[in-house]
């Protein structure tokens, strides 16, 4: 991780809800959402919380660094139809050594849909990938 990152970044995202992004469009295999209203689904909504972070500090990373999701506390309190434009804002808090924690906040046309924290973690790609492997030939 680059030396100049500094908490008080900020960053922020937008995309467009498409029907990919709904509720009943999460994959059969959890079950149950086909009949669920054809709304903005949180998995999404924290998916898109989780990449605004990820964009955030790409122009940190040294070569070979990733960072990977570590915890979520996000509330979702407004549902966000299809169509409708979504942003995405986040402030890295805290920065210690490999930890990153980031207030978040997540916002339509209408006002606030979703907030709280989430933290990351700086990892090396090539030694996390070998413990992954390792651990899928148990």
């Amino acid at each position: 991780m680059k030396s100049c990152l500094q908490p008080g970044l900020r960053h922020s995202e937008s995309l467009t809800v498409d029907a990919s992004m709904l509720v009943p469009a999460l994959p059969a295999a959890f079950g149950g959402f086909h009949d669920m209203p054809p709304v903005f689904a949180t998995a999404q909504m924290v998916a898109f919380i989780e990449w605004t972070c990820v964009q955030a500090l790409a122009p940190y990373l040294e070569p070979g660094e990733r960072t990977v999701g570590t915890h979520v506390d996000v509330s979702h309190v407004a549902a966000t139809p299809v169509g409708m434009t979504v942003t995405a804002t986040v402030e890295l808090i805290a920065f210690d050594g490999r930890a990153l924690r980031f207030k978040v906040a997540a916002v339509d046309a209408t006002g606030l849909i979703g907030e709280g924290f989430h933290s990351r973690g700086v990892i090396d790609y090539a030694r996390f990938m070998a413990r992954v492997e390792k651990k899928a030939a148990c």
